[in-house]
């Protein structure tokens, strides 16, 4: 009888080790990589007329020696099965040993974690409503705690929270995590920050562990929880392990949670098409504000759609003092709005004087892309400038970058009247790079403007006559007059 030893150098040797020493050198490495508990304690018994079990000490039929029977003590077991199978000279741990090896599993996910620092980050404790929000924000949030919650108690698949900061992502998360372990299921969350940093300590001389033994648990994890996605430094470097491990678990089919304050068009493109597949994947957007700010009344907010909820189709009225043309204008330019709020793709431009009905038709349509869940941004230009320009304020509570890449990658934008900000060349600039990012990224916009296109930016100007890309419609209609009361003028009695 062969102890386990004895069998993994014997059938260590292959043909194409021995005709190609880095071949053997590859699988030698192959062979010794520990196998994933996960399909260690899942294999088969195996049956006397397939393969041998062999493994040192294996007691005799009949014989009660008190070990184990299936590896005699040893905790692991080899299968005699041919080349090319991927158990060929590998050592499996043993069944006896599962147990044992998930238990010392969950005591380093809870020792390495930082949950003891979010123990009060619990679905008792959110607040699934939110505070005092909009009913669009608090149907969101509500969603991602019912979806979070589902995950906890069957987790399968990967599961994306996506939303600003603030609006309860991470506490989601970790509640997820919470619960997975008080049912003593593995669950490691990590932010991913810190992730790569613990990864990057691995080679230093005197750590604890190697490189390979902390990516193993991260990629093995049975469920994998990364915080804030996309709050990495993006080197060359660490795009390549997020994408490593992130692919590996995509491949096994292996039970993600991932919470970013990106859209998916901020991600590179291997990782960005992962994130798509729905038959794999489910994204849930968070509409919320920050909640440490004391929600939507604590402070100014970008966002003008939450004022614009009463702007949509059906209070869009008629104009009976119109001409003909002027109402088949009108009523085209409603059948377009519509159209492109079932399905908004490219851009949609509304031109025409002030008070023609361009804002309301953006509103429209905003207001109908934020009830399917998806953000919807609505700024004004002027406005929009302001914001960027106080970013650069010492107190300002966000870096100018994270502002502008806030609306650059937001889901929908609607920029309201372009043309009506101060004209410097900062302000150009910075409108033509929030443009052309969304032109060349076909991001879904929607921008209205009283100015002539052909006296925009000449650069803003030649995106907008794409009409590959691009749709124009223009009001050419007077502005909307909302006629006085009159009142009967009495004289006082004398």
């Amino acid at each position: 009888m062969k102890r386990i030893g004895d069998v993994l150098s014997t059938r260590g040797k292959s043909s194409s080790a021995e005709g190609n020493p880095e071949e053997g050198r590859r699988e030698e490495a192959a062979r010794n990589e520990p196998l994933p508990l996960s399909d260690a304690s899942s294999l088969p018994s195996p049956a006397p007329e397939s393969t041998d079990l062999t493994a040192g000490g294996i007691p005799q039929a009949g014989e009660d020696t008190g070990t184990c029977p299936h590896c005699g003590g040893l905790g692991y077991v080899s299968y005699d099965v041919p080349p090319g199978h991927p158990l060929f000279g590998r050592a499996v741990p043993c069944v006896c040993q599962a147990e044992r090896q998930a238990a010392e599993l969950r005591q380093r996910i809870r020792s390495a974690s930082p949950l003891r620092v979010l123990q009060d980050k619990r679905f008792e404790t959110f607040l699934p409503d939110g505070l005092g929000l909009p009913p669009d924000q608090a149907r969101s949030v509500r969603r991602a705690w019912e979806r979070a919650r589902a995950f906890a108690e069957r987790p399968e698949g990967w599961l994306v929270l996506r939303g600003g900061t603030g609006c309860g992502k991470t506490h989601l998360a970790a509640a997820i995590a919470h619960r997975l372990l008080e049912r003593g299921v593995p669950a490691l969350f990590i932010n991913v920050p810190d992730l790569l940093d613990e990864l990057r300590a691995t080679f230093h001389p005197e750590a604890e562990s190697s490189y390979e033994e902390r990516f193993w648990e991260l990629r093995e994890a049975p469920v994998l929880i990364l915080d804030d996605l996309g709050a990495q430094q993006s080197t060359p470097w660490a795009q390549e392990k997020l994408f490593q491990l992130l692919d590996w678990r995509y491949n096994a089919r292996l039970p993600t949670v991932i919470t970013t304050n990106l859209s998916l068009e901020a991600f590179e493109p291997r990782l960005r098409s992962r994130l798509q597949d729905p038959r794999l994947v489910e994204i849930v957007v968070i509409l919320a504000p920050d909640f440490r700010r004391g929600g939507p009344s604590a402070g100014p907010d970008l966002n003008l759609l939450p004022l614009l909820r009463e702007m949509t189709f059906e209070t869009f009225r008629d104009r009976p003092e119109l001409s003909p043309r002027e109402r088949d204008n009108l009523r085209e330019a409603l059948r377009i709005a519509r159209a492109y709020a079932e399905d908004p793709h490219g851009w949609l431009v509304l031109a025409g004087p002030y008070g023609s009905g361009k804002t309301h038709l953006a509103a429209a349509i905003a207001n109908v892309v934020a009830s399917r869940g998806i953000p919807a941004l609505f700024v004004g230009v002027p406005d929009l400038l302001d914001w960027l320009r106080a970013a650069f304020h010492p107190r300002s509570d966000q870096p100018y970058d994270q502002r502008f890449d806030e609306v650059k990658l937001a889901p929908f934008l609607v920029l309201d009247d372009l043309g009506t900000e101060s004209a410097t060349p900062w302000a150009r600039e910075k409108l033509y790079q929030l443009l052309n990012y969304r032109y060349l990224a076909s991001a879904p916009t929607v921008i209205t403007t009283a100015t002539p296109l052909e006296q925009l930016d000449a650069r803003i100007a030649a995106r907008l006559s794409d009409e590959t890309r691009v749709t124009v419609i223009t009001l050419d209609l007077p502005p909307y007059r909302t006629p006085l009361r009159r009142r009967e003028f009495r004289r006082p009695a004398s």
